[in-house]
């Protein structure tokens, strides 16, 4: 079966590789020079399946406003004259009652916990080094923060995942770089089993496993619309250096993040995905002892701090406004206060690389996998900030639905399906 997947990020590479592990010819679309160069590019790095939580939670519309004109804060709020940010912020309130988030957070959880075991499946075959480490903290630096926690501490109780939490002294227990920290933590979360990883530099090690099995990769190309007759898709319209062409094909998978939109709208397939941006430093560590040795998060500013190595990341902040990747001081400031409250002697300030990137968000949380409603196309998009964390996971259901196999797991509330009711 000749496939076209759309997107050369974490998603659209590990959906190419299980489709090319089922006998597919494969081919991956992608405007940049290379896989990994925009969403994936500079994320925290965190695979939390016990702690993967919607945005839409109870408690976080006040903590929007309570942030809102503070000079260090997790969220940023642009409002736009654009409708389409308006009807998603409409859609996102239905979805931040206890009720909706219990449900929303254990969809997530099903298929971040699926992808986890089918990462490690895939590292057991394909061992290779992409700066992983093991174990996840969180911090928290108010009773405000453990209140807001206790919803989410619930589902994981209820489903039976492994966590501590745990007290300042556990804390640096754990993490005894934490000894020179300018903050004390009132408590912790510790999840054991949570893991972390430079996701762009595991893409690219993905990437030629692909390429070695057969997957082609086609960079600087640019998709410009889809080749629809009868119903059905039967290819893509690109343009490339080699000037404008269509591309056949069986079958057609989505996995463009927040430019997925405007390709599928044309098509009558409305998906509500809506560009939230994040923001994140990468520096050299300079004092090995000072240092994290595996991931972090501050609850209160929800941003991470992850070892990769010889690096460190900070990465955090969701603003919603408008969708052009360019880089906020007053989100730079919190990456760097952050990394100045808990390791301020683990790295050199002003060695730090920025970025910003888009993350296509649903408002409920969950992905959107599988069919879309027009033959022969599919999709494997929306999963927001935590499509590290679900990437082999979802790329492998694709897959397997595409190629007529049974998914491993039910993928109820993880489709498109949820929001057509």
């Amino acid at each position: 079966m000749k496939t076209i997947v759309l997107g050369g990020g974490v998603i659209g590479v590990a959906t190419a590789f299980y489709l090319g592990q089922q006998g597919c010819e494969v081919t991956v679309i992608e405007r940049e020079p290379d896989v990994a160069l925009s969403t994936s590019f500079g994320n925290a790095g965190v695979i939390a399946p016990g702690y993967v939580t919607p945005w839409a939670a109870p408690g976080m519309p006040v903590k929007i406003l309570k942030y809102l004109f503070k000079p260090a804060s997790p969220l940023i709020f642009r409002p736009t004259f654009d409708p389409a940010q308006w009807r998603w912020i409409a859609r996102w309130l239905r979805e931040c009652d206890l009720e909706h988030f219990r449900v929303n957070k254990q969809r997530m959880q099903r298929i971040a916990y699926y992808s986890r075991d089918c990462l490690h499946e895939f590292r057991g075959r394909h061992p290779f080094d992409y700066g992983r480490s093991q174990g996840y903290l969180q911090l928290f630096r108010s009773e405000y923060d453990v209140e807001l926690a206790q919803p989410a501490l619930t589902v994981l109780r209820d489903a039976g995942i492994a966590h501590r939490e745990v007290s300042a002294a556990q804390c640096i227990e754990i993490e005894p770089g934490l000894r020179w920290a300018r903050e004390t933590p009132l408590s912790g979360l510790y999840l054991p089993d949570d893991e972390a990883g430079d996701c762009a530099r595991f893409t690219r090690e993905l990437r030629a496993i692909c390429e070695r099995n057969g997957v082609r990769f086609r960079f600087d190309t640019s998709v410009t619309g889809l080749d629809v007759r009868s119903g059905a898709v039967h290819g893509v319209h690109v343009d490339s250096e080699h000037g404008a062409e269509t591309l056949l094909a069986d079958a057609v998978v989505v996995a463009l993040g927040v430019d997925s939109a405007e390709l599928l709208a044309p098509l009558g397939v409305k998906v509500p995905l809506y560009p939230v941006k994040g923001y994140s430093a990468t520096l050299p560590v300079t004092d090995e002892e000072k240092a994290p040795r595996a991931a972090l998060m501050d609850e209160s500013l929800k941003t991470a701090i992850t070892r990769f190595g010889n690096n460190l990341r900070i990465a955090g902040t969701a603003e919603l406004g408008n969708g052009q990747t360019t880089l906020r001081e007053q989100a730079l400031q919190t990456l760097m206060k952050v990394l100045r409250d808990w390791f301020p002697h683990a790295a050199n300030p002003t060695s730090a690389h920025f970025w910003v990137g888009r993350r296509p968000m649903t408002p409920d949380g969950a992905p959107l996998l599988g069919p879309s409603g027009v033959d022969n196309l599919w999709l494997n998009l929306g999963h927001g900030s935590t499509g590290w964390a679900m990437s082999m996971g979802s790329g492998r259901v694709v897959a397997d639905l595409i190629t007529q196999r049974k998914p491993e797991i039910d993928l109820d509330g993880l489709t498109l399906a949820r929001y057509r009711k």
